[in-house]
């Protein structure tokens, strides 16, 4: 089992950390914390890097979350978005499931994002009250990732499928300890994503070049009326530009792509963007996602979101089925295959050297 040492700070060191390079990092107005996870020497660390931001924390008397339902689901959601809650990983997350096209595995170090996309993917995903739980068992999650190595080909683990692990980094130090642990591996690479910036923690740790550092951007209309709470596009450049020079092989997820008012030319913008901060060469992949939703999303963002220029107009779409039966509305053949051209070619032409690793 691979030792996971807390790498303690003083308070003015993490507060100057979470506060030195963005204005819109993460406060939860309360953190609660589980007897399990309290018992833990990781979440114990949790603990003193909340408490130094003068966050408050309260010690729950049992291991169930409750108290976050308001009398709406508009209160609900309120409440349960400012409040991070200390858990242990159920045991079942340690039985790890693949998460084709982006990794060979996902696993968790978090679960709830503290950002207010208006699309959100986790919406009708993720049960019960948005609230985000950060793991006090990291140490036995790591460990348990070896055993999904395989040691005569490479093995990519998913972080971020259910959390934005940089927008919490300041709370919990846990990404930076899963780059030091991947660091050591010799077939197993790390993949996360972010819509925040703050990245000088991540800077000096001995990555080893396996771990894959990316970040979501969009077109102007989407990253400023549809993603509250993040960083902006620009700082998020700047941000990947900063790991790229130190060494990290980097990526883009542009999504979710939206056949948006004169799309064309915002693409063109965000791509501009992109070229002017990752203006030398590094390892450096495309991941593009068209914007799709479900019924159940549909209903849960109308919810959270009554006001959002977001369109979810089923006329405007058409149903794909996955093998399950579960549907999912995407855009129409010839919108998919236009969107797919035209940014595929604008990667094509600025950036010769990057892969792009999907479409969907």
């Amino acid at each position: 089992m691979p030792t996971t040492s807390a790498h303690p700070k003083t308070a003015a060191a993490i507060q100057n950390s979470a506060t030195s390079s963005s204005a819109k990092l993460w406060r939860p107005k309360q953190v609660l914390v589980t007897p399990a996870a309290y018992d833990e020497a990781w979440g114990q660390q949790i603990i003193e890097r909340v408490k130094a931001l003068e966050i408050p924390v309260t010690r729950l008397r049992q291991n169930r979350i409750t108290g976050l339902k308001g009398e709406t689901e508009r209160e609900t959601y309120a409440l349960a978005k400012n409040t991070m809650v200390i858990v242990n990983a159920p045991a079942g997350q340690l039985k790890l499931t693949p998460i084709p096209p982006s990794a060979d595995w996902q696993f968790h170090i978090a679960q709830g994002c503290p950002a207010h996309c208006q699309y959100c993917y986790l919406a009708g995903s993720l049960s019960g009250a948005p609230v985000v739980r950060v793991y006090a068992n990291l140490p036995q999650i790591l460990a348990n990732l070896s055993n999904y190595e395989k040691p005569d080909r490479l093995t990519t683990y998913e972080a971020s499928c259910y959390t934005d692990p940089l927008g919490i980094e300041h709370l919990t130090g846990s990404l930076a300890e899963c780059i030091r642990y991947f660091g050591t591996r010799e077939t197993a690479y790390l993949r996360w994503v972010s819509k925040f910036d703050q990245v000088d923690q991540l800077l000096d740790i001995a990555h080893n070049g396996h771990t894959r550092c990316r970040i979501s951007v969009n077109a102007d209309p989407v990253s400023r009326y549809m993603e509250g709470g993040t960083a902006t596009v620009g700082q998020r450049l700047q941000g990947i530009r900063k790991l790229a020079l130190r060494g990290y092989p980097v990526g883009l997820v542009v999504a979710p792509i939206m056949a948006i008012a004169d799309w064309q030319s915002h693409y063109d913008t965000l791509f501009e963007q992109i070229a002017e901060a990752l203006d030398f060469e590094c390892d450096l992949t495309f991941e593009l996602i068209t914007h799709r939703f479900t019924p159940k999303s549909k209903e849960v963002l109308q919810t959270w979101y009554p006001n959002s220029r977001l369109d979810l107009a089923e006329s405007d779409r058409i149903q794909k089925r996955n093998k399950f039966g579960g549907v999912k509305y995407v855009y129409p053949r010839d919108t998919m295959s236009e969107l797919k051209a035209f940014i595929q070619a604008q990667i094509t032409a600025r950036f010769p050297s990057a892969e792009i690793l999907y479409w969907t």
